[in-house]
């Protein structure tokens, strides 16, 4: 077949229908315009990712002192480490953002989607509508996590913009403003993140940078660098899934009368299937890449040292030799084994809290407005790595 163009309008608006195609190649296929082995069936996808043998390699991004803030953000992150780097830093993160704290946070989250709601309810009352994303899904995992960090309430208007202008980086061909953009909104995030560190270090806090700041384990602790590194994935990889997986999902359900019918009759009790369900059907990170630290075969393929593989999540996620109907949205369907938040040692730290933000989240939208509908065409964000909506404008009028 022809090789896919991963940047092409069409492509970023439905990919699926390549994708399948892609799949029934079988083995994963050389792509000339990443330079990368695609792996997009399921089982694939599912090695790349468990492979001890490929590796989250972190290359710089430009080997110049303009960059050097971008390249230890990533370079000194969880998720662009391998061990026995990762494993200290996954120790240690975990001993202050384990499953207790998430917990803990149970109440801030429905305190602040509560919050959320009436403003959503205010402008839908003076205007007959309201944005989905940029009043609800977005701005919810943000002021969850600048308060599960202990960020000040006035400047969590600073982080999104932050985070969308490093996470351009990720895509297929940045271009030379979104590398401005993320170099200039990478040196402004670790500044404003070590100047709380120095902070709560003389007056330590409940919050996680002065947690993170304290733990230990047999000598070890995170170093500085280490620190804002985490506290800028948690923001980065957190929000995003979040946010994209949630409106990914809701638009699809919108789209189909009778999942909307479903859950509109039981919100609460298909919170959890729903949301596994959002994550696998349109899933909000499309691509991993992995490097191989040796020669290793991924699907009969071999990959020598040095090249490049990446797991097509959103494709392994509709794998028809895993799923039945996989191009079906289903509500209720249990098992579903995607691999939405990854696998293996890099399985999202932030899953957890971005599960416990969606299953709050996704029922009390449904109880505060009932049915709702499209009240424009979605605008989606021309982006195939992170795959989500800029804007969803929505109404329960008839």
């Amino acid at each position: 077949m022809e090789m896919i163009d991963l940047t092409a309008a069409d492509f970023i608006d439905n990919p699926y229908p390549a994708l399948k195609l892609l799949r029934q190649q079988g083995a994963p296929q050389w792509h000339e315009q990443t330079g990368t082995f695609l792996a997009a069936g399921f089982k694939d996808a599912s090695q790349v990712l468990r492979n001890r043998d490929l590796g989250r390699i972190f290359e710089e991004n430009t080997p110049s002192n303009e960059w050097e803030t971008f390249n230890w953000l990533h370079s000194d992150s969880i998720l662009d480490s391998e061990p026995p780097k990762h494993s200290r830093l996954r120790s240690l993160v975990m001993k202050a953002f384990n499953p207790k704290k998430i917990e803990s946070l149970r109440p801030d989250v429905e305190r602040i989607t509560k919050e959320l709601l009436d403003e959503a309810t205010k402008k839908h009352n003076e205007t007959g509508q309201f944005d989905l994303i940029g009043d609800y899904a977005e701005p919810l995992p943000v002021k969850v996590i600048a308060f599960l960090l202990g960020f000040p309430v006035a400047d969590e208007n600073l982080l999104r913009p932050w985070s969308q202008s490093i996470v351009k980086m990720y895509e297929v061909s940045p271009s030379e403003t979104d590398r401005e953009e993320a170099k200039l909104a990478s040196i402004q995030f670790a500044s404003y993140v070590h100047e709380l560190m120095l902070e709560r270090k003389k007056n330590p806090g409940t919050d996680l940078i002065s947690e993170l700041a304290q733990v230990e384990e047999e000598g070890e602790k995170l170093n500085a660098h280490e620190l804002i590194a985490t506290c800028v994935l948690l923001l980065n990889a957190g929000h995003e899934a979040s946010v994209n997986g949630f409106g990914n999902g809701m638009v699809a359900t919108l789209q189909d009368s009778e999942q909307l019918a479903l859950l509109n009759a039981d919100p609460f009790g298909l919170a959890d299937t729903a949301v596994d369900e959002f994550l696998r059907f349109d899933a909000p990170l499309h691509l991993f890449e992995r490097t191989a630290t040796k020669d290793t075969e991924i699907g009969g393929v071999e990959i020598l040292e040095g090249q490049k593989i990446a797991a097509l999540l959103g494709s392994a996620n509709r794998d028809e030799r895993v799923f039945n109907d996989p191009d079906k949205l289903d509500l209720t369907r249990n098992p579903n084994p995607h691999i939405g938040f990854g696998a293996g040692i890099h399985f999202c730290i932030g899953a957890p809290l971005a599960r416990l933000e969606m299953a709050i989240s996704l029922p009390r939208l449904i109880e505060r407005f009932g049915s709702l509908k499209l009240a424009e065409t979605p605008v989606r964000r021309q982006s195939f790595v992170l795959r989500g909506y800029e804007q969803v404008l929505v109404t329960n009028k008839t």
